[in-house]
């Protein structure tokens, strides 16, 4: 029982890293990635869809992407949605394909990214600091129901917290090295 609430616990506190590398992939550096402009919600015939879902999206340029619908009829709902985001770019219309002509990062863009990253490794810290939380609850719940010694609550919830610093751990380093990565002219 007391394993298995450990290996819960690591498989969600490392979800909750997972989805913290998702959110830095999409936090602009100075070099394009298709992954900045995949999940932007799109209105498609009254269905908010991802422009990955209904468009092919392409790197040609290290500062350029290119977003080349299926169903042309919706580019400028893609337009409207790449506008709206919070990417702080204008696309271009070339025909059936849009660009995105990415801008080199000013120095007070670059701080107000290194910012939102803080706060992104926050929300994961937080995250993990919530499963730890859970379980320590359900720990002390075995505790009283009984069945288990004090002796190895005492040592699951030591496991609990080296499984916790592990994952804080390396929450810092991804923050560290995007926030490298960002500030790297």
């Amino acid at each position: 029982m007391i394993e298995e609430l450990l290996k819960d616990a690591e498989k969600r506190m490392g979800k909750a890293v997972e989805v913290l590398k998702g959110e830095f992939a999409g936090l602009r550096t100075g070099r394009a990635s298709t992954v900045l402009v995949e999940d932007i919600k799109v209105d498609y015939y009254g269905t908010p869809v991802t422009i990955k879902q209904i468009a092919q999206i392409a790197v040609p340029e290290p500062t350029q992407i290119t977003i080349q619908p299926w169903d042309t009829s919706v580019i400028p709902n893609i337009e409207k949605a790449i506008r709206e985001s919070d990417l702080g770019v204008q696309p271009q219309r070339d025909g059936n394909i849009i660009r995105i002509n990415l801008p080199p990062l000013t120095e007070e863009r670059r701080r107000e990214l290194v910012r939102k990253a803080g706060k992104l490794a926050e929300q994961a810290r937080i995250a993990i600091r919530n499963v730890r939380h859970e379980v320590m609850k359900e720990l002390d719940k075995l505790k009283k129901e009984g069945g288990f010694s004090e002796d190895d609550i005492k040592r699951a919830k030591e496991e609990l917290q080296k499984i916790t610093d592990k994952f804080t751990k390396k929450v810092d380093e991804l923050l560290s090295k995007k926030e490298e990565e960002i500030l790297t002219v």
